[in-house]
């Protein structure tokens, strides 16, 4: 069996095929594991939580990890060895999610661009045909991440409560979440994963997109993300496509598209789900 993982910090899926990448059996879904920002114990816990991995994890012979925080050594390594524990027969990969967002999104193995990904986090590299090259260095979601699901998040919450929504949209955004002031900070301070709980916020954009205000919202994250990180490639640009993988970004394609046509830069392939792209690649691979 070999297990294909596309993890963000919010979810993981898992895939289990054959050697001639037929499915096994239903893709399953754990909790995300960003090794960035969970501990090892916390990372045992969430595997362990899935009966079909614990059961059938003798008979795995490959996995093929990739996921948000592995971009870095130190928890990149630790997730490595947690998984070597636990798939004790089974040969370990484990890599970031810009290279899974790479292979699902490019036309040929050997075609050059830039990828980004848009989902719980945010992030963009440039692929040579062969390498990985990132000029900035993800600072995870306090610093960084521009037009993820957690910044929308965190920017929605902010306007919210600086009044800086039209009302007949903080009253939809009261109606859907809870706001209380006590029980945000409670997720935000208190639990784990608070970039994963703002991203929730998210898909109210997507719910509410006849609003001026929420068009807006998306482009200005957009514009910042492109300024800040798809811009770092400026020669780059001249001859290459611009791909997106995530879900934030699919949602957005139109809002994309405009931001590109300002800026300069010519947008390619769209994936919502890197991990269907991924199948192929690794079978031919073996």
């Amino acid at each position: 069996m070999i297990l294909i993982v596309d993890s963000g910090s919010t979810k993981s899926d898992w895939l289990a095929v054959d050697k001639d990448g037929n499915k096994i059996m239903e893709k399953i879904r754990t909790k995300g594991l960003n090794p960035a920002i969970l501990t090892e114990k916390k990372l045992y816990k969430t595997i362990k939580e899935s009966d079909s991995l614990i059961d059938n994890k003798d008979i795995v012979s490959h996995v093929f990890f990739y996921g948000a925080g592995c971009g870095t050594e130190n928890p990149r390594k630790m997730l490595k060895g947690v998984l070597e524990d636990i798939f004790s027969k089974a040969q370990v990969s484990v890599n970031e999610d810009t290279l899974a967002a790479v292979y699902s999104t490019i036309n040929h193995p050997k075609e050059a661009a830039v990828v980004c990904i848009m989902g719980t986090g945010s992030n963009c590299s440039y692929y040579d045909g062969e390498k990985l090259h990132q000029r900035v260095l993800s600072l995870g979601y306090t610093l960084m991440d521009d037009a993820s699901g957690n910044y929308y998040g965190k920017q929605l919450i902010r306007d919210y409560y600086f009044n800086h929504m039209p009302e007949n949209v903080k009253v939809a955004f009261g109606a859907k979440y809870n706001l209380e002031s006590d029980f945000i900070k409670y997720n935000l301070y208190k639990q784990p994963n608070p970039n994963a709980y703002l991203a929730s916020f998210a898909e109210f954009m997507f719910l509410h997109k006849d609003s001026e205000y929420t068009i807006n919202l998306i482009k200005n994250g957009i514009r910042l993300f492109a300024k800040n990180m798809i811009m770092q490639f400026k020669e780059e640009l001249k001859t290459v496509p611009v791909h997106f993988a995530g879900s934030i970004a699919f949602f957005s394609q139109n809002e994309i598209r405009e931001v590109a046509d300002e800026m300069g830069f010519k947008v390619g392939n769209f994936v919502r789900r890197p991990i269907d792209g991924l199948v192929p690649f690794h079978i031919s691979n073996l």
